[in-house]
């Protein structure tokens, strides 16, 4: 499984137009914050809700803490979705924290 860490997330955010921010958190958690531009599927829906990603383009897969977005990319995979997942490791919190 690949995996940036937010400070190369951030970098590629600049740089990287198709790049694509897929927030597994539960609601409630993506309004306390947020990163701007990405879509929110809670880990629960993330397969049911694949036809909403594009797999042109990377996906950036992040959660609180890096738990819940690894168990997404395996269940994406699992699912059949060929595009680009990237684990971002220590979530939101290493995120808020930089």
């Amino acid at each position: 499984m690949k995996d940036v860490s937010v400070d190369e997330l951030r970098k590629r955010l600049k740089t990287e137009e198709d790049l694509v921010v897929l927030d597994v958190r539960e609601p409630d958690e993506v309004a306390q914050a947020a990163i701007s531009g990405s879509v929110n599927i809670p880990l629960g829906q993330v397969t049911d809700r694949m036809s909403e990603l594009d797999p042109a383009s990377p996906t950036a897969v992040i959660c609180a803490a890096g738990v819940r977005s690894a168990k997404a990319i395996e269940a994406l995979t699992a699912a059949g979705y060929t595009g680009e997942l990237i684990n971002v490791r220590g979530g939101m919190k290493a995120w808020l924290e930089q």
